[in-house]
């Protein structure tokens, strides 16, 4: 893995700034708050250094670090740890197993401070749950009882032990503790006591590291030199880093993780989890960051790992073409960086990328980043020389996304990487210039897309020009000199450029403008709106082809076909060319699906000339089916607009026995094309199926009549009796539920056996006792209903009715004069002719039928 400059180290305290000549005390641990450094002694000093930050004009940092106070504690031991809580302006340290307050300027003890004794070790709770920012949450490691205890810090404690194995180091985050016990770490929850296990840890091999990286998440020293990282529900979401079996210290400053051991600090990517940069330092024991600010030390001096900026990092990458790796930084560069910002620098390092890869012709890979990063596609068209129009005023990007003047220097002058060149931009120009990228550029990428395209004499330089374009025709005169149908076509020429076009098709001019130039005439008449220009030259393309040439008229938009295109002028011109008529007629009537009996007969007639053509002079029965004879029938079998007396005085003496059946079969006369298939054809599949065919969509009692003839002709007079007995045996154990089996029985000889009939039978039976159980349940059902009426009538029988001559009719409101009356069932009586005159009852709260 090739080194990435992510750091520079930076002396901050010498020796000498720290300890006089006869002090022999020696650095035993730092703490960094703002500009606030502190520094611990093993002789139970602590020193307090305001620390001032300078760049230089090359853009490297250094520091100068002014010592303050420095004040001893009064204890024989080395300070352990120093811990900053600048909230309370108090300074926490560990000296001599006993954590003591100390104010973070004067450096004088708090007297209201409460010393805790017994603590091998303590961490800050940087995420507390108390809610409180004046107040300080710390996490001890207790020796004596065993325990962690929490402590509240107000200038007073409170106190919150969990019990659990001896630990060795602890992090904090909320209400979880990351620890490393002696045998391996865990996560415990000390407000509910759950404990989640994480790996092994052998506490005797090497030091133990936990570190809070961020919100719920922990960075640990695993087993096999592997730096773990691991979240309070146990489970890592990251992949782990390599580093030294014999770290010491690690700190987070991202996206990088730094180790430090005897003789080194390396730097691993949390992005990639490579490697990336190796520092020599001997004798360093402490390393820590602070706010983002990574610190190393050794017993003897304090320094600080200064990280380079990002942008330069990824800069420097893509300078050595580590496109990947540039591409993984800058991703995780999001985080670090305010919204806008980053996407204007995350679109800059695209565009970079996206020309080293155009360099080194991966052009699929340059096409996505150019994508991505919404590239002005102008800066691609400025490599190649002569391209942009000249009356563009594009100027390229400050600073340039590339080091090259143009396509020449970056081939080198090689031909074959100039053309692979080329075909990228004219592919890459095709595709955005219907796009949003094109918006504002359409003119610079269309003329340049016609240069491209008539230089290579490309196919595409025809339907560039025949659809909508915004060419600038200054700029394209002068490359479409020797493509003269185009420049014609270019200033709405179009019957000069498709009378050129046809001079080249036919050899009087020579020009390779393009192989398919007459299916491009085709394709051009097909889609032109001058009727007269169509007119002008269809003979001329149906006489190259009848097939593609009729191609104007059938592929023509349905719009425009109403338009000068009228269906009878076009049939009258294609007269001369029986196979193009052909294809008109079919697009007519299979595709238009135009209902005119005169398009149908005329495509039968044609169909049935053809075939008659395509018959051998001796008729054979087994002879293939040419396409031309299956459309015919298949014509015949789905049209009904057809003359079909007019076919059949065509097809009489012209032995086409199943064509003959299928015009039968249209005129009704069903026995005749049954017998025709029965004993001209002896073709018995044929017959079932027209049986099918002509009683689709028809009721039942049709479509057993036509079984029942069919088998009166399979069981009648004539040739192949045996044939034809097999058949009608087939026919009736096929479809039995087709068939009247009391009249079956009639007409079947007394010879038969019932197990030669057995399926017929049990169908038929089966047929029988479903329509008697059916026709059952509908009578029932009829009963049922009938019962419900009779009730609701006896009901209303039931109760009486006064009638008096006070009584008034609820529609003429005159009284009745004889006891006849219309009662509904809402209670209202009419007169019997009122309610014969009205057939609505009389408004009420509900409607109701008479009675």
């Amino acid at each position: 893995m090739m080194s990435t400059k992510a750091f520079t180290l930076v002396p901050a305290i010498e020796r000498e700034q720290l300890l006089s000549d006869r002090d022999r005390g020696l650095l035993e641990c730092v703490e960094c708050c703002g500009r606030n450094l502190y520094v611990g002694t093993s002789d139970c000093f602590v020193y307090h250094f305001l620390l001032e930050e300078k760049t230089l004009p090359g853009g490297s940092a250094t520091f100068t670090a002014t010592r303050q106070l420095h004040r001893h504690l009064g204890f024989k031991k080395a300070v352990s740890e120093l811990r900053a809580a600048s909230a309370l302006s108090r300074l926490l340290v560990l000296c001599d197993g006993c954590i003591s307050l100390v104010h973070m300027l004067s450096l004088e003890p708090v007297p209201s401070g409460a010393r805790i004794k017994g603590a091998t070790a303590f961490a800050l709770n940087e995420n507390p749950v108390s809610g409180d920012p004046f107040c300080v949450e710390v996490c001890i490691i207790s020796v004596k009882r065993r325990t962690i205890q929490v402590f509240l810090v107000e200038d007073r404690v409170q106190i919150v032990e969990v019990s659990t194995e001896q630990p060795l180091a602890v992090a904090v985050d909320g209400h979880f503790l990351c620890l490393a016990l002696t045998t391996q770490y865990i996560i415990l929850n000390y407000s509910t006591g759950a404990a989640q296990d994480l790996f092994p840890f052998c506490s005797e091999e090497r030091r133990p590291i936990v570190k809070r990286i961020g919100r719920q998440e922990f960075l640990l020293a695993g087993p096999g030199g592997l730096g773990m990282f691991a979240t309070v529900a146990g489970i890592s979401q990251r992949a782990p880093v390599r580093w030294s079996e014999n770290v010491i210290g690690a700190a987070v400053c991202f996206p990088y993780v730094v180790a430090l051991d005897d003789e080194f600090i390396t730097v691993h990517s949390m992005l990639d989890q490579q490697q990336k940069q190796t520092l020599p330092f001997k004798e360093g024991h402490i390393l820590q960051d602070f706010e983002g600010r990574v610190i190393v030390a050794t017993s003897k001096g304090v320094y600080i790992l200064v990280p380079l900026p990002l942008e330069k990092q990824i800069q420097d990458l893509l300078a050595s073409h580590r496109v990947e790796e540039a591409l993984v930084l800058a991703k995780g560069a999001r985080r670090n960086i305010p919204k806008e910002k980053f996407q204007v620098m995350y679109r800059r390092i695209l565009l970079q990328a996206g020309f080293i890869q155009f360099a080194q012709l991966q052009f699929l890979e340059a096409k996505e980043l150019f994508r991505s990063g919404q590239l002005d596609v102008r800066e691609l068209i400025s490599l190649y020389p002569l391209l942009l129009p000249t009356s563009s005023s594009f100027t390229r990007s400050h600073p340039p996304l590339h080091e090259f003047a143009d396509l020449n220097q970056l081939t080198q002058g090689d031909q074959d990487k100039v053309a692979k060149c080329k075909r990228f931009l004219m592919s890459y120009l095709n595709e955005v210039r219907s796009t949003e990228v094109a918006n504002g550029y359409k003119e610079d990428i269309d003329t340049a897309l016609l240069k491209l395209y008539a230089e290579a004499d490309h196919d595409s330089l025809l339907d560039l020009l025949v659809t909508e374009n915004f060419c600038l025709l200054p700029d394209s005169a002068a490359w479409l000199e020797k493509h003269k149908g185009l420049l014609y076509h270019y200033n709405h020429q179009d019957a000069a450029a498709v009378q050129l076009w046809v001079s080249i098709v036919n050899g009087d001019i020579q020009d390779s403008t393009r192989s398919d130039l007459y299916e491009y005439i085709v394709d051009f008449l097909t889609y032109s709106t001058d009727p007269d220009l169509v007119w002008r030259h269809a003979d001329w393309v149906l006489q190259r082809s009848q097939e593609v040439g009729v191609q104007v008229f059938t592929k023509r938009p349905l719009d425009e076909q109403q338009s000068g295109f009228n269906p009878d002028d076009i049939i009258s011109c294609l007269k001369k060319y029986p196979q193009a008529l052909v294809k008109y007629l079919e697009h007519l009537v299979t595709e238009r699906r135009l209902q005119k009996e005169e398009y149908h007969t005329h495509l039968a007639v044609l169909y049935l000339d053809e075939v008659l053509q395509q018959r051998p002079c001796t008729p054979d029965k087994d002879a293939e089916v040419t396409e031309t004879q299956a459309k015919l029938r298949r014509l015949l079998q789905e049209s009904d607009l057809y003359r079909v007396h007019f076919l059949m005085d065509r097809t009489r003496g012209a032995r086409l026995p199943l064509e003959s059946a299928i015009l039968h079969g249209k005129l009704e006369q069903h026995e005749e094309a049954l017998r025709i298939l029965v004993h001209e054809l002896a073709d018995f599949p044929a017959a079932e199926d027209y049986c099918l065919w002509r009683s689709e969509g028809r009721d039942p009692p049709y479509r057993q009549r036509l079984f029942h003839l069919l088998l009166a002709v399979y069981l009648g007079p004539g040739p192949a009796a045996p044939a034809r007995t097999v058949a009608a045996v087939d026919l009736l154990n096929r479809h039995a539920v087709e068939f009247d089996a009391a009249q079956v029985l009639q007409l079947l000889p007394g010879t038969w056996s019932v197990q030669l009939l057995c399926p017929f039978l049990m169908g038929a039976m089966r047929d029988s006792i479903h329509a008697r159980r059916t026709t059952q349940v509908a009578v029932g059902l009829a009963r049922s209903e009938n019962l419900i009426y009779k009730y609701d009538k006896m009901k209303l029988k039931g109760s009486s009715v006064r009638l008096s001559d006070k009584k008034l009719c609820q529609m003429c409101q005159n009284p009745f004069l004889e006891p006849v009356f219309v009662r509904y069932p809402n209670g209202g009586l009419v007169h019997t002719h009122c309610a014969a005159s009205r057939h609505t009852e009389p408004s009420s709260p509900s409607a109701g039928a008479r009675t």
